[in-house]
């Protein structure tokens, strides 16, 4: 399962967005101002994959590094990640 979070981290959609993923065990694709979460404490314990949209990232400036906890990935591979799952929620 994955959960597509696009609000930021001081939003109550962005919260429930993450809250909702680490609940069901979901992997979590950041999109939007939901790269933000890239920069907060907020996926600290969060067991799931995290994914985000590297557009996304570079428009607000934030950098991902590799191999670290968040990967980056294109709108192609966005597209194959939530083709391949049989459940997908969002956008919170």
């Amino acid at each position: 399962m994955i959960v597509i979070v696009r609000s930021a981290p001081d939003t109550p959609d962005g919260r429930k967005g993450i809250d909702l993923g680490a609940g069901m065990g979901a992997d979590l694709v950041l999109i939007q101002n939901g790269l933000y979460f890239a920069g907060s404490d907020a996926l600290q314990g969060f067991a799931g994959k995290v994914y985000a949209l590297e557009d996304d990232a570079r428009l607000r400036g934030i950098r991902l590094e590799k191999g670290g906890r968040i990967e980056a990935i294109g709108y192609g591979a966005f597209v194959e990640l939530a083709a391949a799952e049989a459940h997908v929620i969002g956008a919170f």
